[in-house]
């Protein structure tokens, strides 16, 4: 069973990012050269995912604009011979990929957004990645989830280890060792305080999640301020359907934060093709 869809949540404000983001989407920002959702939209691409559903919100349209055909600019590089520039503004919205655009009238949680979905998703499993969170692995995380995903058909939560004083940032598992990698989900707690978490599996921005999702999900109240909570959905879930956690292999990079932007933006021009040997030559003569 193939993970043809994914939804990608982006109709948040990206409040922590202003004045930066009063007039562009926090998931236009770059990293080097690509905009936040490229990386998120790439990776699900690399899994095998090719229907994008992008749930959106007011002020969003650069992001539909830059996965649309931009006639001027493709125009222009062509009668310039800049080919190189050309394949890379082409490569952005590959030939059999779909881009879909639902609109989330309210922010009522991240739970809601992906309901928003339910109609485009139908009875398929589906991805859902947010684009703060920028995953860098090899093979990409979304890739090795979908494997996963192909062995135990189920529902697959990305987690890494968290520092105890973080775990009110994040939804929190707890299970049962299936092997080094993948945890057996008897239950989630959204944000506990260090004292009250269960374990200090923390689910990072990746799901791989089945149908029977959407109605768990709009039959919960309201929970953790006063949002529809995916994480309640998840929990309730649960007593009908196996829920796996699993530690992917990779890097992940909080650009929800200035800070791990910032650090994104450093490492992944260091490793950069183009820039990376005279960043780091640039690096090493700095005197701070």
């Amino acid at each position: 069973m193939l993970v043809k869809k994914a939804i990608f949540p982006v109709a948040g404000l990206g409040t922590r990012f202003l004045p930066a983001t009063k007039a562009q989407p926090k998931e236009m920002l770059p990293v080097v050269d690509k905009p936040l959702i490229q990386y998120a939209v790439e990776e699900a691409y690399n899994a095998g995912v090719r229907e994008m559903i992008f749930v959106t919100g007011r002020h969003k349209r650069p992001i539909e604009d830059h996965f649309d055909m931009t006639f001027e600019l493709e125009v222009a590089l062509e009668q310039a011979g800049k080919a190189e520039l050309l394949d890379v503004v082409r490569s952005v919205k590959p030939h059999d990929m779909e881009c879909i655009y639902v609109r989330q009238a309210q922010a009522l949680g991240l739970g809601h957004a992906v309901l928003c979905g339910q109609r485009l998703v139908g009875s398929e499993p589906f991805a859902v990645l947010l684009a703060d969170d920028l995953m860098v692995g090899s093979p990409p995380v979304l890739k090795q989830m979908v494997d996963q995903f192909s062995e135990w058909r189920a529902s697959i939560l990305a987690v890494q280890e968290v520092p105890p004083e973080h775990t009110r940032r994040y939804g929190i598992v707890d299970g049962t060792p299936v092997n080094d990698r993948l945890v057996d989900v008897n239950r989630i707690v959204e944000k506990p305080a260090p004292e009250n978490a269960p374990s200090r599996l923390g689910v990072a921005g990746r799901y791989i999640l089945t149908p029977g999702v959407f109605h768990e999900i709009a039959s919960q109240p309201r929970g953790v301020g006063g949002e529809i909570q995916l994480t309640d959905g998840i929990a309730s879930l649960l007593r009908r359907e196996k829920v796996f956690a699993y530690r992917y292999e990779g890097r992940r990079y909080d650009c929800g934060s200035k800070e791990g932007w910032l650090q994104a933006n450093v490492e992944l021009a260091l490793s950069h093709p183009e820039v990376g040997a005279s960043f780091r030559s640039y690096l090493g003569g700095l005197t701070l």
